[in-house]
């Protein structure tokens, strides 16, 4: 079954919802996705493009977005974490080991968990660490291994495999060429996948845009 890719960077905020949530809504929809770390900082900076940290309304209104959507999906929210990590770089290069070896998804979750919901930066210690003792990894095995040059040029090098396809933001799916950027797009990038285009969910069943009922006929 050909999978969907999930590009994503641990340091993006909206990232959470979709990180914590994607298996599960894979298992109910029978998709499979490939995750795809990679270092969407470098890709802001080239663009100038500095979303929230000098923005404090929108940044604010971002927060408050999150929770809510949270508050949707069943996901927990104690506080606003600590923004931005210190260390990006060093928090996707596990990651990226871990798609390699088969626990990003894991230690992907691990380290929001202690973010999002502990309001820790995982990026440094004990969180740097923490997060990989949670899924069963040895922290000094695969701080070690990241640390190597040959994992920088990796990150790089999916950093510009994301940026030939035209991704700009995390997270974002890819699937027939298409690109969806935002956790709201998961459900275009389903119906991508599945039928060549976006249709619209109308209660379990999708429906091209010509089908939906006229209002009278959907009550309320």
């Amino acid at each position: 079954m050909q999978r969907i890719d999930f590009w994503f960077s641990i340091g993006s905020t909206y990232t959470y919802l979709s990180v914590m949530r994607i298996e599960e809504f894979g298992q109910q929809n029978d998709i499979a996705f490939r995750w795809r770390p990679f270092d969407v900082r470098t890709l802001m900076v080239e663009m100038n493009n500095i979303p929230f940290h000098t923005k404090p309304i929108k940044m604010r209104h971002m927060w408050r977005d999150v929770e809510r959507r949270a508050g949707m999906y069943g996901l927990p929210w104690s506080a606003v974490p600590p923004y931005p990590i210190q260390h990006l770089s060093i928090v996707n290069r596990i990651a990226l080991l871990g798609a390699k070896e088969g626990w990003c998804a894991q230690y992907t979750k691990a380290a929001y968990q202690r973010w999002f919901v502990n309001g820790r930066d995982p990026s440094i210690e004990p969180d740097l660490s923490g997060a990989l003792q949670d899924i069963g990894q040895n922290p000094e095995r695969v701080i070690a291994a990241t640390a190597s040059e040959k994992m920088k040029a990796a990150l790089k090098s999916e950093t510009d495999a994301a940026q030939a396809l035209g991704i700009f933001g995390s997270p974002t799916f890819v699937t027939g060429g298409e690109i969806f950027w935002g956790d709201d797009r998961l459900d275009d990038a389903i119906s991508w996948h599945r039928h060549g285009r976006v249709v619209l969910s109308v209660g379990n069943s999708c429906v091209a845009p010509r089908d939906i009922p006229e209002p009278d006929s959907l009550g309320g």
